[in-house]
């Protein structure tokens, strides 16, 4: 009889063990659970405000050069939030949880932006484009703007009406220092004068009133601009792509913990439509140009 009995007895210390396995594999699999959740949400409070890197606690510094011209800017006065990087970079801002009265900016000399080394803005725009060797000594952001370049004579030149780039081989070309344009001229163009080279675009501005050049080369959009409201008797003579497409993005320091935070702002603008009714708002004139072959 007590053999009998022994039998159930043993029966219920095995299930016990087995349920006891069972108990211990649930709780290992809720830790998992747990830490995989609680990772999740570790990365998506990174973009979160009061977790942002940034150079200054509580304030998003945003640099752009001076002087900063129509359509991007507004009166020379990026804090005003009229213009296309203006207004951009407040809509970053905004997707980032920063009122227009948090936001600083600083100027930042255009070649200086993509230097190497520790930056004194969190972001900078600035029309600047995304290049391979750029990319090697900062952060870009998603692309917000693809731009074309144009060339700007004067009204009475006889490079008005022509039709190939070929056409400005023998033109005098001026061009700011570090920009894409000036790769555009060398690798499109081929001009048979070395190109002038300025530092900044008011000094391009002043060759070309002073005659010092035939024409300048920038993206269209300044072009249209300086032609329309800079320059006297000036006209665009036609807009080109420049080689591989000119993408403009949000530049940061190289490694910045900021970089997709910025990427996920520009998204979202992307996704409900702001970016687009940005660009049509601010940058709508640009089909106002010849295209050049």
């Amino acid at each position: 009889m007590s053999r009998f009995r022994a039998v159930p007895v043993l029966l219920l210390i095995a299930l016990a063990a087995v349920l006891a396995a069972c108990g211990s594999s649930d709780s290992g699999s809720s830790s998992a659970a747990a830490d995989t959740s609680a990772a999740t949400s570790a990365a998506a409070d990174v973009c979160a405000k009061d977790q942002l890197a940034l150079k200054t606690a509580g304030q998003l510094t945003i640099g752009t050069d001076s002087p900063a011209y129509p359509p991007y800017f507004v009166d020379d006065d990026p804090t005003n939030g009229k213009g296309f990087e203006s207004a951009v970079a407040y809509a970053i801002a905004k997707q980032l949880g920063f009122t227009p009265d948090e936001v600083k900016w600083v100027v930042v000399p255009f070649d200086s932006s993509y230097a190497p080394g520790d930056k004194a803005f969190d972001f900078d725009v600035n029309q600047i484009s995304i290049t391979e060797p750029r990319l090697k000594v900062v952060d870009f952001s998603t692309p917000y703007y693809t731009a074309p370049q144009a060339i700007i004579v004067a009204a009475d030149s006889p490079f008005v009406g022509k039709t190939m780039l070929a056409d400005f081989k023998g033109a005098q070309i001026g061009v700011q220092v570090g920009t894409t344009s000036l790769d555009a001229v060398t690798s499109l163009i081929s001009p048979t004068a070395e190109p002038r080279v300025f530092n900044n675009s008011n000094d391009v501005v002043a060759a070309f009133k002073q005659k010092q050049v035939d024409a300048i080369v920038t993206d269209l959009p300044t072009a249209l601009y300086l032609a329309a409201a800079v320059l006297d008797d000036a006209a665009v003579a036609g807009q080109f792509n420049a080689p591989g497409g000119d993408e403009w993005g949000a530049l940061l320091q190289k490694g910045s913990a900021l970089t997709p935070c910025v990427d996920k702002a520009i998204a979202a603008m992307k996704t409900d439509g702001e970016l687009d009714n940005l660009t049509m708002t601010w940058m709508a004139e640009q089909a106002g140009a010849p295209e050049l072959k």
